[in-house]
């Protein structure tokens, strides 16, 4: 009785499906940063755990993408409604986070540290998730944005009082931030398993 009152759009499973194929590449990206500080210790092969979650969002987010076209498009006004303000606010966050980056790595390079560089892009990808979660609701973001960010910052601290090499550096950030783009895409890939099934 549930599954017939709640109709799901076609824009809600596209949208997981999306956020799977990016979760698939940010932890390939931060998995890569890792590599670069564990590579010379010949720890990299604690790293293929996340190329293998990546190859199992994308092989989620193709099933959703070919089911995608049997679930009903929007057709309420709220609906378009609530979708336009989603894409509107995402793009703002998205545009912001870009501009925190510029604006955060220039600064750590011009007063001498060069080597914040990856914990101060971590840091502004941890924030940017705590908007994210009041645009889509979701509690699971405010724990992301929180992890993400406690490990940007004790990056930034273990590396400015000498705790951690550059490379230290690279390998500690990259692993936490690798680890949060991990749960976030099984949490994205749990949520497509359970929609319900679409009459094809």
């Amino acid at each position: 009785m549930e599954n017939e009152t709640r109709i799901i759009p076609a824009a809600a499973v596209k949208g997981i499906a999306t956020g799977l194929v990016m979760m698939a590449v940010f932890t390939l990206i931060w998995s890569g940063i890792a590599y670069h500080g564990l590579a010379a210790g010949n720890y990299w092969f604690a790293l293929l755990i996340f190329p293998v979650f990546s190859v199992l969002f994308i092989v989620n987010a193709v099933k959703l993408y070919r089911v995608a076209p049997y679930y009903p498009k929007l057709i309420s006004e709220a609906d378009l409604a609530e979708e336009k303000r989603i894409g509107k606010w995402f793009g703002i966050i998205f545009g912001a986070e870009g501009l925190g980056i510029f604006i955060g790595i220039n600064i750590v390079v011009n007063i001498g540290h060069p080597e914040l560089t990856i914990p101060v892009l971590a840091l502004v990808v941890g924030l940017h998730f705590y908007p994210l979660a009041k645009v889509f609701k979701r509690t699971f973001d405010y724990y992301l944005a929180t992890w993400s960010t406690i490990v940007a910052i004790l990056a930034i601290v273990l590396t400015l009082n000498k705790t951690l090499t550059e490379t230290g550096t690279s390998a500690f950030t990259g692993v936490g931030i690798a680890i949060a783009t991990t749960c976030y895409g099984i949490y994205m890939m749990v949520s497509g398993r359970k929609i319900p099934k679409p009459a094809l």
